[in-house]
């Protein structure tokens, strides 16, 4: 009890933080193990990882470790904001190590990276949309802040969606009272879904 009361008067305001970040790559992840880091990431800069066994995390300070999702690592290692060290080579890994290894991991890693930059460099925060289905839920303050505007799902450069799959879709965006997003990562476009009842 006395550690949560602690925790909780920790300002991150008020924390020295290193102008590069380090981070872990180890088995496939990349973690923040220092959790005034880890928060920092999360509160400061625009809710980057996911704090390890916490839900839904509150703009404060958490105590543990969180998880950087490939494409977030490297948009920060692509920014100059984190170190990311390969536990298994003992070495730091450059932007293009680093993508390379990411390409090779994460199912359409490049498209869905040119995406979520172009995202960000608009002012929005994507995070991770697996759990609503999609590649991508999107919010203009944050997580905790408002409900996510809407959902993206990034085509590949040789994708085919059918009518079935846009009406899946659409039914689930609906659902979650969200919009529907089809992401172009050639042109950068953006296609806009909303289901009416007649």
């Amino acid at each position: 009890m006395m550690n949560q009361a602690k925790d909780n008067q920790i300002n991150l305001d008020d924390i020295e933080v290193p102008e590069r970040i380090p981070t872990k790559f180890i088995n496939n992840r990349v973690i923040v193990f220092n959790p005034l880091y880890a928060s920092y990431l999360y509160v400061k800069k625009g809710f980057f990882g996911s704090p390890l066994g916490i839900n839904k995390p509150r703009l404060e300070y958490f105590s543990k470790p969180s998880e950087l999702s490939l494409i977030e690592a490297y948009y920060l290692l692509e920014k100059d904001e984190i170190i990311i060290f390969d536990v298994k080579e003992n070495k730091d890994l450059s932007p293009k190590e680093f993508y390379k290894l990411a390409k090779n991991i994460h199912h359409k890693f490049e498209e869905k990276y040119i995406i979520y930059k172009d995202l960000r460099e608009k002012g929005y925060i994507p995070r991770p949309g697996l759990k609503f289905g999609a590649d991508f839920v999107t919010y203009r303050l944050g997580p905790g802040l408002e409900h996510s505007l809407f959902m993206v799902h990034v085509l590949p450069h040789d994708a085919e969606i059918t009518a079935v799959d846009m009406v899946r879709a659409g039914r689930l965006a609906t659902s979650v009272r969200k919009k529907f997003v089809i992401a172009n990562p050639l042109t950068k476009s953006y296609y806009f879904f909303e289901w009416f009842k007649p």
